[in-house]
């Protein structure tokens, strides 16, 4: 199936380039090339296209808020960016207003006929260069995630209990009488909450716990 395909771009000679190296492959119809980021929007709404190529920085509206225009009118458009700019910012804005892909200027014509398909088929992509710098983002964000879900992952399940107790403002004798432990497996625990949280008493314990939301 040919892949109908807008590209928009405000440099008239990349823009050329990549329509008449699109349609020297014989996989993709550029159907209509556009200059700024207004005349995208607009012409992604009359030409319905099943990807658009998308530069970044255009006069008149840029990529990412035409990116965000395209996709509220026609949200099974799949919108490759293709653009200069490699920064963090620019990545993820772009991801956010909906773009599926992502690729830097450089890219060879395998590589941006490659990404124009898996964007067109529901993919998500990004160029060799961007995607180690994403999963890596993706995998701090995973592990802050956890960490915020547990903020003492060193800690086994009965000494949390316990030191939920502890900020709560319960004496050992009074931590052993709710939990039905002898007051020997108390001092234990609370010996090993304070050893794990490296804290030297019962007060820089509560501190930390209630920093975490315990005992509130």
């Amino acid at each position: 199936m040919t892949l109908r395909v807008l590209v928009a771009d405000d440099h008239p000679v990349y823009r050329d380039g990549l329509r008449m190296m699109l349609t020297s492959t014989g996989t993709v119809d550029v159907v209509g090339a556009a200059a700024d980021g207004i005349e995208a929007v607009e012409l992604a709404a009359e030409l319905r296209p099943d990807v658009v190529v998308m530069d970044l920085q255009m006069p008149r509206l840029d990529g990412i808020e035409a990116t965000r225009r395209v996709l509220a009118d026609a949200p099974a458009t799949g919108v490759l960016v293709l653009t200069m700019h490699d920064g963090d910012e620019s990545v993820f804005a772009a991801m956010l207003a909906g773009a599926r892909g992502y690729l830097l200027k450089g890219a060879n014509q395998d590589e941006i006929l490659r990404a124009i398909t898996a964007v067109a088929g529901g993919e998500v992509i990004f160029g060799p260069a961007l995607a180690a710098r994403v999963t890596s983002y993706f995998a701090t964000l995973a592990t802050a995630s956890r960490a915020d879900a547990d903020p003492f992952p060193q800690l086994t399940a009965r000494e949390r209990e316990v030191l939920g107790l502890i900020a709560g403002g319960l004496s050992n004798r009074q931590i052993a009488d709710r939990l039905f432990l002898s007051p020997k497996t108390v001092r234990n625990n609370v010996s090993n909450v304070f050893t794990k949280l490296q804290v030297a008493d019962r007060a820089q314990a509560i501190v930390r716990a209630r920093e975490a939301g315990l005992g509130r």
